[in-house]
């Protein structure tokens, strides 16, 4: 997340520079109660976008909708997404971006709620760029828990572990966590790894 890269996003989408965003953005993800949906979450995103952006129709509104995926983040809210979505959708209005792209970037974003159906395409791309770290490393899996669990510290421990059980299960139980055939092959059987393992230490 560099001033630079920002930048270029904005040149390539016809957009104005917008620093006052990006400064905004950076002051969001450097909150204090993120342990993991930080800027070095979106950093990891990216670099991952830049090794398969060649096979999206529109990898910058990808990139775009990345940046704002987590922009708000609140543990104790089920609105996140919703909330950051609404946040792109009023600076792509406020720069006269066409329709249709603040459509694709808020479905993009919603999407990342992984609990619908996803339509495919770039939206699946960006769904499984925000999953690939659940097939991380064993280590760089456990710093993810750890992180999460950070953000979660004011849940009551026998609360968390039964919610947090519930989700990594819904994962688990899903014909396949990854929508594309190379996000399979890479990340699938790790992360059901991962998942496993994690559910076994929270039993």
């Amino acid at each position: 997340m560099t001033a630079e890269r920002w930048a270029q996003l904005m040149q390539a989408l016809g957009l104005p520079q917008s620093v006052d965003t990006f400064v905004a953005l950076l002051r969001a993800y450097g909150e204090k109660h993120r342990a993991y949906h930080n800027a070095a979450h979106i950093a990891a995103c990216l670099r991952l976008l830049d090794e398969v952006a060649d096979s999206a129709a529109r990898p910058r509104e990808i990139e775009l909708a990345l940046w704002f995926h987590d922009a708000i983040y609140r543990p104790f809210s089920s609105h996140n997404e919703q909330r950051s979505a609404d946040w792109a959708a009023r600076f792509l209005r406020g720069c006269a971006a066409p329709v249709a792209m603040v459509e694709r970037i808020c479905a993009m974003i919603m999407a990342t709620r992984h609990s619908g159906a996803v339509a495919g395409g770039d939206q699946a791309l960006l769904v499984d760029i925000d999953l690939s770290i659940l097939g991380a490393s064993p280590d760089v899996y456990a710093q993810f828990e750890h992180g999460v669990r950070r953000e979660y510290r004011w849940v009551p421990r026998w609360l968390y572990r039964r919610q947090r059980r519930q989700l990594l299960a819904g994962f688990l139980a899903r014909n396949s966590i990854y929508h594309r055939a190379d996000f399979r092959e890479r990340f699938e059987a790790h992360a059901r790894s991962n998942l496993q393992r994690a559910l076994a230490e929270l039993a």
